[in-house]
């Protein structure tokens, strides 16, 4: 069983994981803008003035559910003095 401790630290790393995916992935649309999407739009046959808004879509649904599953719960455990 899973103790409240190892539960804290578990969704703590999952966060740092999350963010930092999250930071890469914001960073490559942000400066490799043209080669991904020159890649993307050739291989999942999307027209390119589509794909910005798509990389958007994509890095906030992304952060939302990074907060929503692994931040907020590790907060609430560290407020808790876990």
């Amino acid at each position: 069983m899973i103790t409240l401790s190892q539960l804290t630290q578990l969704l703590g790393w999952a966060a740092v994981i999350n963010i930092a995916y999250l930071l890469v992935a914001t960073l490559v649309v942000v400066f490799m803008n043209g080669a991904i999407t020159s890649i993307h739009s050739k291989a999942f046959k999307v027209k390119k003035e589509e794909l910005n808004s798509k990389y958007f879509d994509f890095l906030g649904n992304y952060k939302i559910a990074s907060l929503v599953f692994f931040v907020a719960p590790y907060l609430a455990l560290k407020i808790m003095g876990q």
